[in-house]
């Protein structure tokens, strides 16, 4: 029984360490960049881009005041990022950006230029 008590407890600090980690600030030279779109309210809203894979459902956006306008933010390195949300399942570029390229797919990505 002792060796199990040992076993969790080592387990337990491993977990703690781990957490730290995922916790921990981001790497330097990074900085803090908020994306935002307005939609309808209750829309499920995503921010999917170049930092992310491309991943559709990888960052949820938030309308934390009920207004429409959603939200999200990443710590991201300095470099240039093509971006889209999705708002429910609809692939939607930045109307707020000024800044595009046109995609492989025939349409346009929205671009940001981290400094």
């Amino acid at each position: 029984m002792k060796i199990k008590s040992k076993k969790t407890t080592v387990e337990t600090v491993v977990a703690k360490k781990t957490a730290k980690k995922a916790t921990a600030k981001p790497a330097q030279g990074e900085k803090k960049v908020v994306f935002t779109v307005r939609a309808e309210k209750g829309k499920a809203v995503y921010l999917a881009g170049t930092f992310n894979q491309w991943n559709a459902t990888g960052k949820k956006m938030a309308d934390k005041k009920g207004d429409g306008v959603y939200s999200a933010s990443l710590k991201l390195a300095p470099g240039r990022y093509e971006y889209k949300f999705v708002i429910d399942g609809i692939w939607c570029a930045d109307p707020e950006c000024a800044d595009w390229v046109q995609n492989d797919q025939g349409t346009t990505n929205s671009v940001i230029t981290v400094a």
